[in-house]
């Protein structure tokens, strides 16, 4: 099927369930990209800088476009719109294309969202209803439960709060449950080696600059960590659990059965209701229907349940992914938190 025909039958599908289309800005302020996703998110972007000294980029994800518009133009309430273009980004292999095709949908600033969820994975199943392929597979995850989980785990704050944060990040998130595993960070002799640092730096400014932190900010964390320290018979254990749920994957049906097992056999005070799922069907048009713990690691932003969608038809690979995203929209300067989910094909 020619790119042309399957974006027009895409348009349709989505304008035929309520969705209103927009039209997105193809160049936005770089600073609220590497503020979202960090300065090595940097490379990968096309930027430039304005007469004015302004740093812009072109943009490389619609979906933080589009909720820049939608705090921009201070919109308020529910809001369905549809939209398609281009993103651009910088690769690191020939395979990949710097230009990329997207339809995106989104259903924003609505607080029903179980429903909203539902909304969004049945309009990508309705669009693929008028493309013709044999199989493929829906693949569905929580980003959610992922939090909770390290929320009841026995390890201080600072280092649920680092595990959540970079669970995204792959290798970055495997090398902190190596320190966890080995325990290097709190080696009797550093530990030590910390306190004598942090005794010579009470008798600094606090205002004194140290490698782009001041004094003040490093002793509050070193404070942190001799007030809530880290056992180091814990830290094995704790890695261990999170590797073991990573490895969940399973017929949707049986998802709250697989977690709820997990959790009663390590004795975590978590329940699963699998109407939490959008979906309980194994098989659904064509697709078998899987949910994985470690799926909707690809974009930081995602904050609940997550999607994807790949099929062959005899023309082409299709691919769809979505998710909630309910904290994007305040990071990006909101100040209230606005409830976000939506899904893109990638044509």
């Amino acid at each position: 099927m020619k790119s042309k025909n399957l974006s027009e039958k895409i348009l349709r599908s989505v304008k035929s369930k309520g969705f209103k289309y927009i039209e997105l800005p193809s160049v936005i302020e770089a600073n609220h990209i590497v503020q979202r996703s960090g300065e090595n998110f940097r490379k990968f972007m096309f930027s430039f800088t304005d007469i004015n000294g302004k740093e812009l980029c072109l943009r490389p994800d619609l979906t933080i476009a589009s909720c820049l518009r939608y705090l921009e133009e201070n919109l308020k309430g529910k809001e369905k719109i549809f939209y398609s273009g281009q993103a651009y980004r910088k690769v690191q292999s020939k395979k990949d294309k710097i230009i990329r095709n997207q339809i995106g949908f989104e259903i924003l600033g609505s607080k029903d969202e179980k429903n909203d969820d539902k909304e969004i994975i049945n309009t990508s199943l309705k669009i693929l209803q008028n493309i013709k392929y044999s199989s493929g597979t829906l693949t569905i995850g929580n980003i959610e439960i992922f939090n909770l989980l390290i929320s009841k785990l026995d390890i201080p704050k600072r280092w649920k709060l680092r595990l959540s944060r970079h669970f995204w990040r792959k290798e970055y998130f495997n090398d902190l449950l190596k320190r966890l595993e080995t325990n290097a960070d709190i080696d009797p002799t550093i530990v030590e080696i910390d306190k004598k640092r942090y005794l010579d730096l009470l008798n600094k400014n606090p205002e004194t600059m140290i490698a782009g932190r001041s004094v003040g900010e490093i002793l509050k964390r070193f404070d942190t960590k001799i007030k809530d320290p880290r056992q180091a018979k814990r830290g094995n254990k704790v890695s261990k659990i999170i590797k073991s749920f990573l490895n969940i994957s399973c017929p949707i049906n049986k998802a709250a059965i697989e977690l709820n097992k997990f959790f009663k056999q390590n004795k975590i005070n978590l329940v699963v209701d699998q109407r939490y799922f959008p979906i309980s069907s194994n098989k659904l048009s064509k697709l078998n229907v899987k949910f994985s713990t470690s799926f909707g690691r690809h974009l930081e932003y995602y904050s609940g349940m997550v999607f994807k969608i790949d099929v062959k038809s005899k023309s082409a690979t299709i691919k769809c992914a979505g998710g909630r995203y309910d904290r994007l929209i305040s990071d990006l300067g909101s100040k209230k938190q606005v409830p976000a989910v939506g899904a893109a094909f990638n044509l």
